[in-house]
């Protein structure tokens, strides 16, 4: 059929149109408000749930929220109170600062720990067993002036503690200095007799003097290392919060196991401590959720931030305690010295 707008056909021949329905009427009128007067005061829509008819002054007293601090480790952060007064001094506790990852902060921990614990009364030995020499280096002394070091007193039967030790400019801290000729110890601890045991026969006089003797680790997990843990009570890891030092961590617990079965029955790892932490990223915080995952209530409270301070300090050749006494570091530092010296009474 043709189309009707086709040749011969006009709109008369057009289908009529639909007949037009009218709607339906509405079956209720919504009241307008009416429109406020310029500069009239208007009463704020009240914000209310729809299961919740209550007004919000009284939801409000009915469920009070407790505020809850948590720290950087996702924990909630405890207090840590100063620790007891000592009446006297001795029976000493040994702790290795110990990562077999190097630039973790074992040397900063060590010094500005040592410092911390000083102020709190503890009489406190450092002792630099890493041939770099860095812990004597950064409280002041030059490694190419020293007479006698470590290294004298492991090797040489007549030279004494008295003889190596010397004062770090810290009232209440000594150390005991180190430098390259360390190295050449590891080799000719080899023919040695009980070689792993060499450190804690010459450290027995400190034992009977000290509160608390801190040993600076080298970054391997040689001789000298386990020379150290076998010296030891205690461990304390420094870990930076990045993936690389947190892949190592596994290395280091099996070696302090082997050193715990076959030498050192009394060795415990006092705790590991989370270093150069910077919340603002994202990577520290998960390498911190994940250490507090694998290591859970060993992982220190106290965690160390990123600041320059620690830089400056050793360049100046003094713990941060007291280059910078009232920065954030030294601030961690103290709290600590508080954290360790509970975990110690608690032990």
């Amino acid at each position: 059929m043709p189309g009707i707008f086709s040749r011969g056909h006009t709109a008369a021949d057009a289908p009529a149109m639909p007949p037009k329905v009218p709607l339906p009427a509405p079956t209720e009128t919504l009241e307008q408000p009416a429109a406020a007067a310029p500069g009239a005061e208007t009463e704020p829509l009240s914000f209310l749930r729809p299961d919740d008819e209550r007004e919000p002054a009284v939801a409000a007293e009915e469920s009070p929220v407790e505020d809850v601090v948590l720290g950087p480790t996702g924990r909630p952060m405890p207090v840590f109170p100063d620790p007891p007064p000592l009446t006297s001094h001795g029976h000493a506790r040994v702790i290795s600062m110990c990562n077999q990852k190097g630039g973790v902060g074992k040397t900063t921990t060590t010094i500005n720990l040592g410092a911390s614990l000083a102020e709190l009364g503890r009489r406190v030995l450092l002792v630099d067993f890493d041939p770099q020499g860095s812990l004597s280096v950064g409280l002041g002394l030059n490694p190419h002036d020293m007479e006698l070091t470590v290294y004298n007193l492991l090797m040489q039967r007549e030279v004494t503690l008295d003889d190596v030790v010397v004062p770090s400019g810290v009232e209440g801290m000594d150390l005991l200095p180190s430098n390259i000729d360390l190295s050449a110890a590891e080799v000719q601890l080899v023919h040695e007799v009980a070689r792993e045991q060499t450190l804690q026969r010459v450290l027995g006089p400190a034992v009977e003097k000290y509160d608390v003797i801190l040993i600076d680790c080298q970054p391997s997990l040689g001789l000298l290392t386990v020379n150290a843990l076998t010296a030891s009570h205690g461990v304390i890891v420094p870990l930076e919060c990045e993936y690389f030092a947190l892949r190592g961590v596994a290395l280091l617990k099996t070696t302090i196991d082997k050193v715990r079965e076959r030498l050192n029955p009394g060795l415990e790892i006092d705790g590991v401590l989370g270093t150069m932490f910077d919340g603002r990223t994202l990577h520290s915080r998960e390498v911190m959720d994940r250490l507090v995952q694998a290591w859970g209530d060993k992982v220190f409270h106290t965690v160390i931030r990123r600041t320059v301070k620690f830089s400056d300090s050793t360049v100046a050749g003094e713990p941060i305690t007291a280059y910078a006494s009232t920065s954030t570091g030294a601030d961690a530092y103290r709290q600590l010295a508080r954290e360790v010296s509970l975990r110690w009474l608690d032990a």
